[in-house]
Parts: structure tokens; C-alpha cells; sequence
């Protein structure tokens, strides 16, 4: 492999060579082999912030509600914004944490904005495992960063999405960028 070449080359694998070029991410076989359930008996998003910030990729701390980048992410930098205490639904949160999840909300599009320059945002809240959370026991929004060139055929067609930025790259930068209060 050189610089300008950040792919394997598929004739210097072993076993049959052929023309594909590999895309390489080692990282999601704990997701896919963990089931439905990924790696979990606690409550991720309680037990998080029980941690280094580092070693959960939180990236600020709030006071009611904290910031940490998806273990599985749609894009590099995609943020969840949860509220420390354990609740469900959107419903079910305290005006405090209301206005503490919002103002995270913005303050992680303008980080994201500045470290990935990206052109838009998809923002949301899948609450409850019939619409879709994957953590269906404790609310949190999703901030997923977008590029005007991020889309292509490897979601539609092979079920795959390419993250160009490990994590821990990622969360570096964006805790780095974080105003302070």
C-alpha cells in the first residue's frame, strides 16, 4: 500500500487474486456478532459516564445531559446527546434536560461544522424498539454529520457503510473543539 493508495492491493492476498479492493473494518464484527443486543447487560448510556471520557467517547459533560460519539456510527462524528438519568422517551424528560439535550444539540452541529465541514445534519430520536432505537430503554438524539458527497452504493447495495476516521481520532478532535463553559 502507498500514501496514494489507501487501499490492499486484492493480488497480494492470499488465495485467489481478483480485481476487488477491500474495505476493510474489523471494528463492526463485535456489533454483528453480539446479535440484537449489542454488548450489553447494564445500560450503555448509564454506564458511560461511569468512565473516562476517553474510553467512552464522551466528548462534554453537561449537567444534566452529556455528549459521546456512536460506537457504531452512520458517518465519522456522529454524536448521541443523552440525559445521565435513565428514561425512555422524550416525554419523560425534565424541562431541565430538555434545554440541556438542545443546547448540546447545537453546540455539537457547530463543532461538527468546524472539525468535519460538513454540509448538513440528520437530527432525530428513535424511541422505543418498534421505531428503531437500538437502546430502546434510555433516550438519546442522534446528530449524524452529512456531506454533500457522503452518499453512494455501499449502503444500498452492500450493506456497508465506509467511516474514513477511527474513533478515537474522531473524538479527539471533537472533544478538542468543545467550547468550554
Amino acid at each position: 500500500m502507498t500514501p496514494s493508495e489507501p487501499w490492499e492491493d486484492a493480488g497480494e492476498f492470499a488465495g485467489v487474486p481478483d480485481e476487488f479492493q477491500r474495505l476493510w473494518t474489523p471494528h463492526r464484527m463485535a456489533y454483528i456478532q453480539a446479535g440484537p443486543e449489542p454488548l450489553r447487560e447494564e445500560c450503555p448510556f448509564c454506564e458511560a459516564p461511569k468512565f473516562p471520557d476517553a474510553e467512552r467517547l464522551i466528548v462534554a459533560r453537561g449537567e444534566t445531559a452529556y455528549v459521546l460519539l456512536n460506537l457504531f456510527p452512520y458517518n465519522s462524528g456522529h454524536l448521541l446527546v443523552c440525559p445521565y438519568r435513565h428514561i425512555g422517551t422524550y416525554d419523560q424528560a425534565t424541562p431541565e434536560e430538555v434545554a440541556e439535550i438542545g443546547a448540546l444539540t447545537q453546540i455539537g452541529m457547530r463543532v461538527l461544522r468546524e472539525v468535519s465541514r460538513c454540509d448538513g445534519f440528520n437530527l432525530g430520536m428513535n424511541q422505543g424498539a418498534v421505531a428503531g432505537a437500538g437502546v430502546d430503554g434510555h433516550l438519546h438524539q442522534h446528530i449524524v454529520p452529512r456531506w454533500t458527497s457522503d452518499a453512494n452504493f455501499f449502503p444500498i447495495i452492500a450493506k456497508t457503510k465506509a467511516l474514513p476516521q477511527l474513533l478515537g481520532e474522531v473524538r479527539e478532535a471533537v472533544a478538542n473543539a468543545w467550547p468550554t463553559p
